[in-house]
C-alpha cells in the first residue's frame, strides 16, 4: 500500500463528504493513527473483523480477494458513507445500519486516525474519531448529522486551493 497516498485520500474523502453536511474538516491525530494501526494489525492477525475497546469513535472495514488486493483511501470511506441511503434525516437518534455514515459526517468530531493492515489478499482498515460520534443523548444526532446540502458544496480542499490562488 502506498501509505501516505492512502492516508491523504482517506482524509480528503472524509472531508469532502463532511463539507456536504456542514461539518468542519477533520485533521490527523498521531495518537489515533497509532491506535487505529494497532487495531488493524490485531484484526489481520486474527482474521476477524470487530471493534476495539476504545472510547473514541471507530469505523472498521474489511475486504478480501483471491487476487492481490489493493485499496485506495477513498474506498473504505465510500463504503461507510453509502449507508446514507438508510438514514432518515426526519427521525432523530440512532438508526440501524447507519452508524458508519453518521460517524463519518458527525459534526463534533474533529480528529481522525487511520490504520490499514494487509497480507496481500485480506485488508482491514480502521478509522478512529475524536471526539466520538454516535452519541445517543437527546438532540445529538440532530446537531451532528446534518442533511446533505447543509454545508458548502465545495470541499474544504477546494476552498483552501481557491484561497491559495487568490492570495498569489
Amino acid at each position: 500500500f502506498r501509505g501516505l497516498l492512502f492516508k491523504k485520500e482517506f482524509l480528503h474523502t472524509h472531508n469532502a463528504y463532511r463539507a456536504q453536511h456542514g461539518a468542519p474538516p477533520l485533521t490527523f491525530n498521531t495518537e489515533l493513527d497509532d491506535a487505529a494501526q494497532k487495531w488493524a494489525n490485531q484484526m489481520l492477525a486474527k482474521k476477524k473483523l470487530g471493534h476495539s475497546d476504545t472510547d473514541d469513535g471507530e469505523n472498521v472495514f474489511y475486504a478480501w480477494s483471491s487476487e492481490t488486493k489493493t485499496l485506495t483511501g477513498k474506498e473504505a470511506v465510500d463504503s461507510w458513507y453509502s449507508e446514507i441511503k438508510d438514514y432518515d434525516f426526519k427521525k432523530s437518534g440512532h438508526q440501524p445500519k447507519t452508524g458508519h455514515f453518521t460517524q463519518v459526517v458527525w459534526k463534533s468530531s474533529t480528529e481522525l486516525g487511520v490504520g490499514i493492515a494487509t497480507d496481500g489478499n485480506t485488508v482491514f482498515v480502521v478509522g478512529q474519531y475524536r471526539p466520538a460520534g454516535n452519541i445517543t443523548n437527546a438532540g445529538y444526532y440532530q446537531k451532528n448529522v446534518l442533511p446533505k446540502g447543509t454545508g458548502n458544496t465545495h470541499t474544504h480542499f477546494d476552498v483552501l486551493l481557491l484561497l491559495l490562488i487568490v492570495q498569489r
